[in-house]
């Protein structure tokens, strides 16, 4: 007898979704089971806490890329969640959908079901939008999504530069066209940040029928011929075969569900052979591998307010810290990006290719100290990137970590746009409302104009935005790993629900569809959908 109905790897953006769905039903007896520890850590939920959760072993896997020859050789950092709450436990708290082109762009690949007017609803279910319900959002939902709780003078200048650009102000990213400029939606409450560990688990983690199991990293699924019938895990030393009756399902995201299906034998053949695995199923898992790549523009500048000059001495952090606890507001309380800004690359763009996220801060690179002058930085990353990567297993060890291989800027389009990118991020600065500022570019620098020249630097100063997909993709042809119902195809008892489904990349953050992907998998596992 199966200890389980359903079995769910991986408490992170997906899992915690799935599971307080499938245990609405009293009857049905459901495991989620998370590699991390819980999300007691307080930096998961002060918002600045993401600057001490990436990198820390307590609540990111510690990831790194393979050498990128786009990126000049560089391997970057690559960082993941490993808690309850999963990459909502660390992100950036960005609330935002994509357009509704790619949705269609979804059910014209053959996912019937996945096209716009399909899922916005399943983004109004989990949504508690702070302004109310209406036609483009929800509310009651667990998801809170509200206005960010500062701005800053030179960020509201950028945004009128911006306009001077010929890109449009907005005050809602999320109705299916997301052009313009405006301030970031995220996902808080009252100034603390809300991960899916909170928002969906808060109640349900009460529930008899649901059970939850952290530390305990699972190794691989277990066959009983071409059916998933459990997974082999290993917790505080000891191994442990839970079984489903029902079915297994895969919510480890973009890289470790691919991992975990490798090691299990299913997967390309001649990897799983190379390290001795018997091939149970044949399939891409692991290819085509998506993932935004931001281009980090930074500019020098006078006579404003940065958080670089900000936190330079320790009275101005004393201050920032008072104001967080007294009122919750401020830098503290600051998504890592607060402006944003959906733009086309060309005209001939139907719907915008680039998002600018605007910082009034700069550093070298992520994880390292400020710089001690002030500074803005433009980051803009190609929404549709062309370059395709993958992520594979280099050991039949659980513990050995994959490699991932995203591929950047390895098609000619791919350049095009980065070259694009830039000119655009330099017409911005050289408008009006910026010029008080007397900015000085010095990332990537004066100079270069060519394509060439500046798709080389870019590849100097672009680093992931931590967005990758499409690792196990949904669709009906032969490099499809899953159906649109998002079972496994060629397997019985196994579905993948996590962004590893996308067959592309969303034109904005991932982690709300990531959201939505969960909440419609759920329904069609109940039979309502």
């Amino acid at each position: 007898m199966a200890d389980w109905d359903y079995i769910i790897v991986g408490a992170g953006s997906a899992g915690c979704v799935l599971a307080s769905r499938l245990s609405e039903d009293a009857g049905t007896r459901v495991l989620l089971i998370e590699a991390g520890g819980r999300d007691n850590y307080h930096w998961v939920h002060i918002p600045i806490g993401y600057l001490y959760c990436i990198g820390n072993p307590r609540t990111d896997w510690g990831y790194k890329t393979a050498s990128e020859p786009g990126l000049g050789g560089r391997s970057l950092v690559y960082p993941r969640g490993k808690v309850l709450g999963g990459c909502s436990s660390i992100n950036g708290m960005l609330y935002l959908r994509g357009q509704a082109a790619d949705y269609d762009l979804w059910r014209q690949m053959g996912n019937v079901g996945w096209g716009w007017d399909d899922v916005k609803p399943y983004f109004l279910k989990s949504e508690d939008y702070f302004d109310g319900p209406s036609e483009h959002h929800g509310a009651g939902g667990e998801w809170r999504v509200e206005k960010q709780r500062l701005h800053w003078d030179i960020l509201d200048d950028f945004a009128r530069a911006a306009e001077a650009a010929g890109i449009p102000a907005t005050d809602d990213f999320n109705t299916g066209d997301n052009g313009g400029v405006g301030y970031f939606k995220v996902n808080q409450r009252s100034g603390w940040r809300v991960n899916t560990a909170k928002a969906f688990l808060g109640k349900a983690r009460n529930r008899p029928n649901l059970s939850i199991m952290t530390q305990a990293q699972v190794e691989r699924v277990l066959f009983e011929g071409r059916r998933a019938v459990g997974v082999r895990l290993r917790r505080d030393g000891a191994v442990e075969e839970p079984r489903a009756a029902r079915e297994v399902i895969l919510s480890a995201g973009a890289i470790g569900t691919p991992q975990i299906l490798q090691l299990s034998g299913v997967g390309p053949g001649a990897l799983l052979q190379e390290f001795g695995i018997p091939v149970v199923h044949e399939a891409a898992v692991g290819e085509n591998l998506q993932d935004h790549l931001q281009i980090r523009c930074a500019y020098k500048v006078k006579g404003a307010r940065t958080l670089n000059t900000m936190a330079q001495s320790l009275w101005g952090k004393a201050k920032i810290g008072l104001e967080y606890a007294l009122f919750r507001t401020g830098p503290m309380s600051m998504a890592p990006s607060q402006l944003g800004a959906f733009a086309r690359s060309s005209p001939d763009v139907a719907t915008p290719d680039l998002e600018y996220h605007v910082q009034p801060l700069s550093l070298e690179a992520f994880g390292q100290p400020l710089h001690d002058f002030p500074a803005i930085t433009a980051s803009v990353c190609h929404l549709r990137p062309e370059s395709r990567g993958h992520v594979r297993i280099t050991s039949p060890d659980p513990t050995v970590h994959p490699e991932i291989a995203p591929n950047y800027l390895s098609t000619p389009g791919d350049k095009v746009v980065a070259a694009r990118a830039i000119r655009l991020t330099r017409r911005i600065m050289s408008q009006e409302p910026m010029a008080r500022y007397s900015p000085e570019e010095f990332k990537p620098g004066p100079g270069g104009e060519s394509d060439e020249q500046l798709a080389e630097a870019a590849g100097r100063i672009a680093s992931t935005i931590f967005h990758p997909v499409s690792t196990a993709r949904m669709g009906t042809d032969d490099g499809a790993v899953v159906d649109p119902e998002l079972k496994v195809r060629g397997i019985d008892g196994l579905r993948v629900v996590d962004a590893s489904v996308m067959p592309r990349i969303t034109s904005g953050n991932t982690n709300s569809p990531t959201i939505m992907i969960a909440e419609k998998a759920a329904d069609m596992i109940r039979g309502r959908g």
